[in-house]
């Protein structure tokens, strides 16, 4: 495995715990683990926007991380991966990066509370979209 597809990996185990970590304290409905004394976590994980069609996004976050880390475990154990697991992890990666940045503006603009959680896995969803524009372009990390 290359160093670049080593830091995807990375950062979605990263952003698949943080989603899992969001989900449970949004299904179980759980105030007192949320804001750490940091930001507010327990506003934004009750907002109105924490929601599409009462789907909580923690959850589908934590399906995005799933399947990036699903496409770069096959991107070398299967041709059809070998192929587009690349262009895969890209489209993944700019969807998760554009809802992330719709999110962080309502949380500012509109919910006036900060998740730190949130945050984090706004930070993990950049840094795959920034490395999976290298992986695609050739760009390489020194070592």
């Amino acid at each position: 495995m290359d160093k670049l597809t080593s830091i995807s990996l990375f950062s979605a185990l990263i952003g698949l715990i943080d989603s899992a970590y969001l989900s449970w304290l949004k299904l179980s409905h759980n105030e007192v683990l949320c804001a750490g004394g940091l930001g507010d976590c327990y506003t934004v994980n009750t907002s109105p926007y924490s929601e599409i069609y009462g789907i909580p996004i923690a959850l589908l976050g934590l399906g995005a991380y799933l399947a990036i880390i699903f496409v770069l475990l096959f991107e070398t154990r299967n041709t059809f991966f070998e192929e587009n697991g690349k262009l895969i992890v890209f489209g993944l990666s700019l969807v998760g990066v554009i809802y992330s940045a719709y999110l962080s503006y309502l949380e500012e603009f509109v919910i006036h509370a900060w998740c730190p959680y949130c945050v984090l896995s706004a930070i993990a969803i950049t840094v795959i979209f920034v490395v999976s524009i290298m992986r695609l372009t050739g760009g390489q990390v020194d070592e």
